[in-house]
């Protein structure tokens, strides 16, 4: 490492110049960066609602409509101009309304008053006419605008593409107003936990520089998720703002006695080790969501963990050749300390230890259990009450109610079975119409009397296409409930059967993420005990360290239950990892400092010593991590990145009370059974002072 270390210094500027090139090509990139809003476009290839899309393209050859557009004050000839008119516009591969289903020259030719009601009350009613309307991925922006562009004051649009409109006029501006708040918190709580007004800026310039970078790789993955747009670059610069601080630290004490340039290779010597095991906790942690088989855990995962490493470069690399090029500034920015002293503060937790830990042993089985029973939801969720697609959707919604469409794809059989099934359907609570060859035209007329273009809605060569209208909500138990009969009486019929729609997705969303959740969290478990097992080579040491996280992560989790609240799933994995990985450094640190000064003390002078000089670093960690989250909860409109921020800043807080509490009564209680289990403890053995600190 000293050779890395003084190859590093004496080719500083070099350093400089590549970090920055790279640091200007990320902001470029990160231009480039396509994002996705489409939750359902990460479940995996074989879920039953991804097939059955496929299977839509392929033998229908059309899309899965995803926006219903409404236009008011329209008769049937002119609805069926607009049509026309949005089928052109680009971005837009599909438009279906009521002359899909009964036909055109039937529609222009039959009085409104004589249509069959339980069809058309889905499509036109009151002179408003509802399209269906299917926009291509990536392309809802541009579409959404013609579309209004086309239809003036007289138009509304609602649905999924028009959420996810919503949500990218969002995400960059969400991005760039969370920074703006989270920068000079992080700013101020580093400027009053160090002793240089300028210290601050460099360790903002060298995690911003990673997160730079980061941003710019993404360009070379294809696409990313808007979650992972938006909470990446805040994360990473929330958890890795210690690496930078621990060596700058270091530094100054070196640089006491040494010239700057040894003692910054001293440093970084030093710190290597300990900031290389704090990212790897974390890195882990984040590499654990790349287990689950719906793909937004391995698109947070990846870029995630890639940012750590970043941070850990940049950290290791970059700081060192910044620090050296201002460090006469640095030394001329002093100012006093204005971090108290903690050694009254540690003295009140080593007294409230062992009530606490009964507190924290009475509640963590509890939460465990609340936790293991929350209810989660799965989608994006609908647009804000304020933005135009939410006043849109009311808008829709008070002309032809609430509609969520299912399509069900059954085998192409004879046309009896269908209209039984369709029977059957049109039974089950929250379907209000069923929509087949059956009931629109009827089981008994001959294909050859139909339009060839209604025949072709419910037909392909090897499927028969049953649209299914319901008035239940995206998802809800109700909602997957109905999914299921719907299910289980279309195999009744055919055995084999496909179902999708948004409703159908987040069912099958549901089913993959409830497997996903105990691979993942295992996952971290196991890879974050193996390396703090490895870095005390304890085999208890581990189980102590992960059980405070642990349980911070369960009592921050059973809340929503014991609120009789929901959480996003994507919050769940993620704060269930991130709380994981990022606050067991604070568990790492303390044991570090416990486990070496307990060569030399007894255990309760160790354990006040170790609070003592190390609770002002946990607790500046600490409170970066959680003014982070608390900035994305207050500045983001979007229910899941504010909900996840909430979450982040609330697991921080709970992680640090557990870590500072709970975790010094473990060790002095199983103070023996460390000293057995550790590879060369190498325990203070002094008796008689033993037993009088005792």
């Amino acid at each position: 490492m000293s050779r890395v270390a003084k190859l590093i210094v004496e080719h500083r500027k070099i350093v400089l110049a590549v970090f920055l090139v790279l640091a200007a090509a990320g902001a470029v990139l990160s231009l480039l960066v396509s994002i996705n809003y489409d939750m359902t476009d990460y479940l995996p290839q074989e879920s039953p609602s991804t097939v059955a899309i496929s299977i839509i393209q392929d033998e229908f050859g059309e899309d899965i409509p995803n926006a219903r557009v409404m236009l008011t004050g329209v008769t049937i000839r002119e609805a069926l101009e607009y049509k026309e008119k949005l089928s052109a516009i680009p971005g837009v591969s599909n438009v279906s309304w009521l002359d899909d289903v009964l036909g055109k020259d039937y529609l222009l030719s039959t009085p409104v008053e004589v249509l069959d009601h339980t069809i058309s009350k889905n499509y036109y009613l009151d002179e408003k006419a509802l399209f269906n309307v299917a926009i291509g991925s990536g392309q809802e922006s541009t579409a959404i605008k013609d579309i209004y562009d086309l239809l003036g004051d007289r138009g509304a649009v609602s649905g999924d593409a028009a959420n996810s409109n919503a949500f990218q006029s969002m995400t960059v501006h969400e991005v760039l107003k969370a920074m703006a708040f989270v920068i000079p918190i992080i700013f101020i709580i580093l400027a009053f936990s160090t002793t240089s007004w300028l210290e601050p800026v460099l360790f903002m310039s060298t995690i911003g520089v990673a997160v730079l970078i980061n941003m710019g790789t993404t360009a070379f993955f294809g696409e990313i998720s808007f979650i992972t747009q938006t909470v990446t670059p805040i994360l990473q610069l929330a958890v890795s703002m210690d690496y930078a601080i621990f060596l700058l630290h270091s530094f100054k004490e070196y640089r006491k006695d040494h010239e700057p340039k040894e003692a910054m290779v001293l440093a970084m010597k030093r710190a290597v080790p300990t900031v290389a095991a704090s990212a790897a906790t974390t890195v882990i942690g984040f590499l654990a969501l790349m287990f689950m088989r719906f793909g937004i855990g391995s698109d947070l995962g990846i870029h995630l963990a890639k940012g750590v490493v970043l941070s850990f470069l940049s950290v290791m690399v970059f700081l060192p050749a910044l620090t050296l090029a201002s460090y006469k500034r640095v030394e001329k920015s002093q100012h006093k300390n204005f971090v108290p002293s903690f050694n009254k503060v540690s003295r009140v937790l080593m007294k409230i230890r062992i009530p606490f830990l009964i507190l924290a042993l009475a509640i963590v089985i509890p939460s465990y259990l609340a936790q293991s029973n929350t209810n989660f939801l799965y989608g994006m969720g609908a647009a804000s009450a304020k933005t135009r697609a939410g006043q849109d959707t009311v808008l829709i919604e008070e002309a032809f109610g609430r509609e969520n469409p299912l399509v069900l794809l059954v085998p192409r059989e004879d046309s009896g079975k269908e209209a039984e099934l369709s029977g059957r359907l049109e039974s089950i609570p929250h379907i209000t119409s069923v929509i087949s060859y059956a009931t629109a035209v009827g089981a008994e007329i001959p294909p050859q009397y139909v339009p060839q273009e209604v025949y072709d809605q419910f037909y392909s060569d090897h499927y028969t296409r049953i649209v299914l209208y319901t008035d239940a909500a995206d998802e809800s138990e109700q909602t997957f409930e109905m999914v299921q009969a719907v299910l289980d009486t279309a195999k009744e019929h055919y055995g084999t059967c496909y179902l999708t729609g948004q409703s159908a997705a987040l069912f099958d969303m549901r089913n993959v993420v409830e497997v996903d959740t105990g691979i993942v969290n295992l996952a971290a478990v196991i890879g974050i005990f193996l390396v703090i097992l490895i870095t005390f080579r304890s085999i208890t040491m581990p189980i102590f360290l992960v059980f405070s996280i642990e349980t911070a992560i369960w009592i921050n989790l059973s809340i929503a239950y014991f609120t009789d609240n929901t959480l996003s799933f994507i919050g769940y994995l993620i704060i269930s990892t991130v709380q994981l990985g990022a606050t067991v450094d604070y568990a790492i640190l303390l044991s570090n400092h416990y486990l070496e000064d307990r060569k030399i003390m007894p255990k309760k002078e160790a354990m006040l010593k170790a609070l003592s000089e190390n609770l002002s670093a946990i607790l500046v960690s600490a409170g970066i991590l959680a003014a982070a989250g608390f900035t994305l909860a207050s500045t983001s409109g979007n229910q899941i990145v504010s909900e996840l921020g909430a979450l982040l800043g609330r697991g921080t807080i709970l992680s640090f009370v557990m870590v500072v509490c709970a975790l010094p009564a473990l060790l002095l209680i199983f103070d023996k059974v460390i000293e057995k289990t550790t590879i060369k403890s190498g325990f203070y053995k002094h008796k008689r002072r033993e037993n009088r600190g005792a």
